[in-house]
């Protein structure tokens, strides 16, 4: 999805920035702080949670913060559910995702260490 909606906006990012984090020099805005506090939210650590919020807070306004929240609980949530029910990663989108992008991203490696394949 971040690929996509950086093409559609005629810019370009790497991918390898979701599991290995971005630099400032990225061109998403903010992006090394949104990427703090989601990381911060999955790991469930309260007082990186806080400090992120009041970072961002007057980089992206109230109504800013609550859109970046919400996006992180909703994706945090997708991928808790989907393991929760017992959905296994190889059939993510109908195993339609571009696995070029998975590889680049890193995100095999990740399911490789916790051995579930990809």
């Amino acid at each position: 999805m971040l690929r996509e909606s950086m093409q559609s906006g005629g810019k370009q990012v790497d991918v390898r920035g979701v599991t290995r984090g971005f630099e400032d020099g990225v061109d998403i805005p903010h992006a090394v702080g949104l990427a703090g506090f989601a990381e911060a939210v999955v790991r469930r650590d309260a007082a990186r949670v806080a400090a992120w919020r009041e970072q961002l807070r007057p980089l992206l306004g109230d109504a800013g913060l609550v859109d970046a929240a919400a996006v992180i609980g909703a994706f945090h949530g997708f991928v808790r559910i989907a393991d929760a029910i017992g959905i296994p990663y190889t059939t993510a989108a109908r195993g339609e995702d571009a696995p070029e992008i998975r590889e680049r991203a890193g995100v095999n490696e990740f399911y490789r260490v916790r051995g579930q394949g990809a």
